[in-house]
């Protein structure tokens, strides 16, 4: 079969290799869709410090399991299901969390065997009825959404700013509307990203410079209720804190560089306003099972936000492709 695999910052291969087995526990998928992200292109770019090469990447996994034909949806990240955060219900922040395409072979092969952890963690979701591969792949990210916008409380009649227009943002826009929020505003430092997203997920208004000036003046003085960074930015954080309401939550989803992860925030605006400064670490098991219904429902549509649909041999074009922000979201089909 053939497989994506990487090798070193800079080096990933389209290689021949053998077709896996399962072991004990074990279940062994054909993989249909694998979408890509920009986690991948920073793999690509740096690598990982939990990738032992050569690893066969991709985390936004469904397909059909092999001995019976059911189509599955497959966790990214592993919790261990047994330490203390995990018995206190907190998987997202399990210390011993594992993660498909990273300590596993992934996606970006024609079959792959999901380890008997993920089974043991309720990992493997069936798909619904009139849901696609590709779409069932784009549960793991909306999964991820979902984890944020629970933490941060959107929730009915707020004022929503999700910064950054790539497809983690839209996905921000699409559940942000789906648990009620009055208005949603799109921000993005890259004009044609930001035109061409809210093209599709149609924002109340989309902003590409002075964010913290134009959201104070659309809010008639009184800023977001909630403010979402869906992007490795410094900056996006400090004008969040700026611009949230009184009461404010501001989630602080996207990660910062390791090299570069400290930022300047005025507390004063924190206490005096009594905002609420959120992370968001992944998914679980749980929330990827509740992505799926959102999908299966209606209520998030994601079909449309997958711009490309790619062949394993084009993996790299698709990974390029998400890192000049030229697509939305880039499935690939072994």
């Amino acid at each position: 079969m053939k497989v994506a695999r990487f090798h070193a910052p800079g080096d990933i291969r389209i290689e021949d290799a053998p077709e896996p087995v399962a072991g004990p526990g074990e279940l062994k998928i054909r993989v249909r869709n694998c979408s890509t992200c920009g986690t991948d292109a920073k793999i690509l770019k740096f690598g990982h410090h939990h990738i032992r090469p050569p690893r066969v990447m991709g985390h936004e996994i469904a397909g059909e399991v092999v001995d019976t034909g059911e189509r599955v949806q497959v966790i990214a990240a592993i919790p261990c299901g047994t330490c203390p955060e995990c018995r206190r219900g907190r998987l997202t922040v399990c210390p011993n969390q594992e993660s498909m395409g990273y300590h596993y072979d992934g996606g970006f092969a024609e079959y792959m065997v999901i380890p008997a952890k993920v089974l043991a963690v309720n990992g493997v979701n069936a798909i619904p009825p009139g849901v696609g591969f590709a779409e069932a792949s784009v549960a793991e990210p909306l999964a991820c959404v979902l984890n944020g916008q629970s933490l941060a409380r959107v929730g009915a009649g707020d004022d929503v700013v999700v910064m950054g227009a790539g497809p983690i943002g839209c996905l921000h826009v699409r559940l942000a509307r789906a648990r009620g929020a009055a208005r949603v505003f799109l921000v993005d430092v890259n004009a044609q990203r930001l035109a061409m997203a809210s093209e599709l997920v149609r924002p109340d208004a989309a902003i590409d410079a002075d964010p913290v000036e134009q959201v104070l003046k659309l809010t008639g003085g009184r800023g977001a209720d909630v403010v979402i960074t869906a992007a490795a930015s410094g900056a996006a954080q400090e004008q969040a804190v700026r611009m949230a309401a009184r009461q404010g939550r501001i989630s602080f989803f996207g990660g910062l560089p390791k090299d570069d992860p400290l930022v300047t925030l005025d507390s004063n605006l924190v206490h005096y306003r009594e905002l609420t400064i959120v992370g968001a670490n992944g998914s679980s098991p749980a929330h990827n099972a509740e992505a799926l219904r959102l999908v299966a429902s209606g209520d998030v549509v994601v079909s449309d936000l997958i711009t490309h649909r790619l062949p394993l041999p084009q993996v790299l074009d698709g990974i390029d492709l998400v890192s000049r922000g030229a697509a939305i979201k880039v499935t690939i089909e072994p």
